[in-house]
C-alpha cells in the first residue's frame, strides 16, 4: 500500500540516534547516527546499530564515524548515505518517494538547513523541508504551541541543547548551544584522564553519565561507586579502577551550568506575560539528556520555575517532527 501513494515521513536526525517516523504508523525505526566505512574502497561497510558497536574497534581500513555533529551535517556523503539506508530501511525499496520533514536546531545557519534539505532529497526524499528542534518537540511533548499560552521547552539531544519560548504557533525566543549529551561524555573522559591518569572510550563514558552521573554532587553522593576499564597513561597497560559518582558528576558541572545559562538568558529575552505563563505551567525537558538524574531538581533550584521531564523524551522530538506533517500542505505552498 505504501508503494501505491505517497508517504509522509518526520525524521529525527540527530547527533546521537537517527528516528524515523512515518505518518499513520508512528516511530518505526531508532538507530544511532554511525556509519562504518571502508577507508579504500569508500564503501559503506555497516550502519545503526552494527556501526555503533564498531566505534574504537576498526582496523586502519575502517572508520566508523558519526557524520553529524553538534546538530548539523559533517560529512556531507556519509549522511547522504545514512538517510537513505534509513529511508529504505523504514519504507521499502519498492515504495514512491515520500515527503519527508527533518528537524535542525534553532542556531543552524541558511546553509546548514539547506545542506539538510539537498541531502534529503539526494537521498531519495521527493521533497524535503525543515523544522526547528524546540517547536517539533513542544508539540512532541503535547504542549499547547498554538494557544495564546507561553510555553518552554529545553531540548536537550547528543550535540546541541535548544531552549526556546513558544506561543501561538511560533517560537517567541530561543538559544541553540552546543553543550549536551557529546560535551558531558568528553568532560568525563578529560575527567578521568586528568585526575585519574586513565583513558576510556566514548561508550564507557556514556555508561559512567548513565549508572553514577549526576547534575548535583550533593546528591551523588549516595550513588555509590563503579568499576571502568581504560589504559593507564603512566605504564600504557590496561588497567581497572573504581570512580565514585561524586567524580562524574563533578566532570559534568560546567555543561550542567552552561545549559542553565541558556535557560536563563532565553527567560530574560521573554516578555513579562510569557514569563508568568512559563511559572505557571513549568518548563518541560526532553531529548536524551533529560534523563540525567536530578537535573530537573538543579534546573528548578537555578531558575525559582518548576521543572518536569515530558513523557517518552527520547521520541518527543520525533513525534513533533511527524505530527507536523499534517501541515505539510502549507509547507509546500511556502
Amino acid at each position: 500500500m505504501l508503494g501505491m501513494g505517497t508517504t509522509n515521513i518526520g525524521i529525527d536526525l540527530g547527533t546521537a540516534n537517527t528516528i524515523v517516523y512515518i505518518e499513520g504508523k508512528g516511530i518505526v525505526l531508532r538507530e544511532p547516527s554511525v556509519v562504518a566505512r571502508n577507508t579504500k574502497t569508500n564503501a559503506i561497510i555497516a550502519v545503526g546499530s552494527e556501526a555503533r558497536d564498531m566505534i574504537g574497534r576498526t582496523p586502519e581500513s575502517i572508520a566508523a564515524i558519526r557524520p553529524m555533529k553538534d546538530g548539523v551535517i559533517a560529512d556531507y556523503d556519509t549522511t547522504v548515505a545514512m538517510i537513505q539506508y534509513y529511508m529504505n530501511k523504514a519504507l521499502g525499496k519498492r515504495s514512491s518517494k515520500p515527503y519527508v520533514m527533518v528537524c535542525v536546531p534553532t542556531g543552524v545557519t541558511e546553509v546548514e538547513k539547506r545542506a539538510v534539505i539537498d541531502a534529503t532529497r539526494v537521498a531519495g526524499a521527493r521533497d524535503a523541508y525543515v523544522i526547528e528542534e524546540p517547536f517539533a518537540a513542544a508539540i512532541g511533548a503535547g504542549l499547547p504551541v498554538m494557544d495564546p499560552t507561553g510555553s518552554m521547552v529545553v531540548d536537550i539531544g547528543g550535540g546541541t541543547t535548544d531552549v526556546a519560548t513558544i506561543s501561538l504557533g511560533g517560537i517567541v525566543s530561543s538559544r541553540s548551544i552546543r553543550m549536551a549529551g557529546d560535551k558531558m561524555n568528553d568532560a568525563i573522559v578529560a575527567f578521568v584522564r586528568n585526575q585519574k591518569n586513565l583513558l576510556i572510550g566514548e561508550r564507557t563514558a556514556e555508561k559512567l553519565k548513565w549508572d553514577i552521573g549526576s547534575a548535583s554532587p550533593k546528591d551523588a553522593a549516595e550513588m555509590g561507586t563503579t568499576e571502568i576499564r581504560g589504559r593507564d597513561l603512566v605504564t600504557g597497560l590496561p588497567k581497572t579502577i573504581e570512580v565514585s559518582a561524586v567524580d562524574v558528576s563533578t566532570a559534568l558541572q560546567d555543561v550542567v551550568n552552561d545549559i542553565i545559562t541558556a535557560i536563563k538568558g532565553t527567560l530574560e529575552d521573554t516578555s513579562p506575560e510569557i514569563a508568568a505563563d512559563v511559572i505557571d505551567h513549568g518548563i518541560v525537558l526532553t531529548g536524551g539528556g533529560a534523563l540525567l538524574k536530578n537535573l530537573p531538581t538543579v534546573i528548578a533550584d537555578a531558575t525559582k520555575v518548576p521543572v518536569f521531564i515530558a513523557k517518552d523524551p527520547l521520541d518527543c522530538v520525533a513525534i513533533g517532527t511527524g505530527e507536523s506533517l499534517k501541515s505539510i500542505d502549507v509547507m509546500k505552498k511556502k
